[in-house]
């Protein structure tokens, strides 16, 4: 084997610089803590496993008691992580610098050699995914009542994000696993890894493509054009499963059924949305507003993003504030029809392009996209707290 210590030092010099605009980075932001890596080791008893609460593609999530006595779910990345650099310094960067009773709260950071780790507030229910959506992990009962406040709690999330936060925050990736809960199943919005700052003077962004599957909303997902109407579209995906606990895709029902949100708008028409309702709940809901959350859900996701609603229209319709105006509701943008778009592009041979799916952005077992503009981008990463 040849070996070249002249690229090693390079490579080394490379790093070393990273790591120093990192810091100096990290340092000029004033909400932010920075732990050292002792701190964070001792805090979670060396990482043991009795400490780790939670595992995906960006590493690991440990519970740990800081110094100050408080509880954190510390998110250490790792080595092979998906989560770059550029992801990492724009979660501390957007959520530093906002605070929200329905967002996770960021305590500080540790950038010690190749170490990169997250300390946030500890939630002791974890998300949605694992508990409602997953399939019989958890013993908590999501009652009507809960579920109602959960999907109004993330929409008020959201609004802040997006109309009241200078310049705005769309997120890019709200899904079931990044709305995690509290002792008292309050909903908090996590992972800011994919945000992305729109001032408000731009109508969008365009960008490389990061998300979830079954979330997407298509103009993004095939055309590369952010805007927050595509979060409004995942929440409308999201408000589908918090009514059915049902996740959005399931390849192992029949195929009129494997697509929630394509479900929803058949029984919408048929006068029939009450039948998707999880039936869990044993009848113990209403009926009406259950009807009235699955109309705004579909009022969120139509395909045309210029007919979806604010999110500060969507509180005020979850809370009774705002006639749903359910003659509005047209048809929704189909995971189907983007699928198809994939298939009969790849038959074509279609190249690389901002408006193509890119056969090397593959998904993993989440159905997380990494890109479908550029193989260099990263995927979006899943942040989930156990109790």
């Amino acid at each position: 084997m040849t070996c070249f210590p002249f690229s090693f030092g390079k490579k080394v010099s490379s790093v070393a610089k990273r790591d120093a605009d990192i810091f100096e980075e990290l340092s000029g932001l004033q909400n932010v803590r920075i732990y050292t890596y002792k701190e964070i080791r001792n805090a979670c008893d060396n990482f043991s496993s009795a400490n780790k609460i939670g595992e995906g593609g960006f590493g690991s999530v440990y519970k740990g008691l800081l110094k100050d006595g408080k509880v954190a779910a510390i998110k250490v990345l790792s080595a092979e992580s998906r989560q770059g650099v550029r992801e990492f310094l724009t979660e501390i960067n957007v959520i530093s610098e906002i605070e929200h009773e329905h967002l996770v709260k960021l305590y500080g950071c540790c950038v010690e050699g190749n170490q990169r780790i997250l300390v946030y507030n500890y939630l002791e229910n974890n998300s949605l995914a694992q508990t409602l959506l997953g399939g019989g992990y958890s013993n908590i009962q999501f009652d009507w009542r809960t579920r109602t406040r959960i999907c109004i709690g993330v929409a008020r999330g959201l609004a802040f994000l997006h109309e009241e936060v200078r310049p705005h925050i769309v997120h890019r990736d709200i899904k079931a696993s990044n709305i995690l809960l509290d002792k008292d199943l309050t909903p908090k919005i996590s992972d800011f890894g994919l945000a992305k700052l729109i001032p408000s003077h731009m109508t969008h962004v365009s960008t490389r493509v990061a998300g979830t599957i079954g979330y997407l909303a298509p103009e993004y997902a095939i055309r590369g054009q952010l805007t927050r109407k595509a979060d409004i579209y995942s929440f409308g995906v999201l408000l589908v499963e918090i009514v059915s606990g049902r996740c959005n895709t399931n390849a192992s029902l029949p195929i009129g059924d494997q697509y929630i949100l394509e479900k929803t708008y058949e029984l919408y028409e048929r006068g029939e949305l009450v039948g998707l309702v999880d039936i869990s709940l044993n009848g113990f809901f209403d009926a009406e507003e259950a009807c009235k959350i699955l109309k705004i859900a579909l009022l969120c996701t139509q395909d045309n993003p210029k007919l979806r609603p604010s999110m500060s229209s969507v509180v005020k319709m979850l809370t009774g504030e705002m006639d749903i105006g359910e003659s509005k509701i047209t048809k929704p943008g189909l995971i189907s029809d983007i699928m198809d778009l994939k298939v009969r592009e790849q038959k074509n041979n279609i190249k690389t392009s901002s408006s193509s799916y890119n056969d090397s952005s593959a998904s993993d077992s989440q159905g997380t996209i990494k890109s479908f503009a550029t193989s260099s981008a990263t995927n979006s990463v899943q942040y989930d707290q156990s109790r």
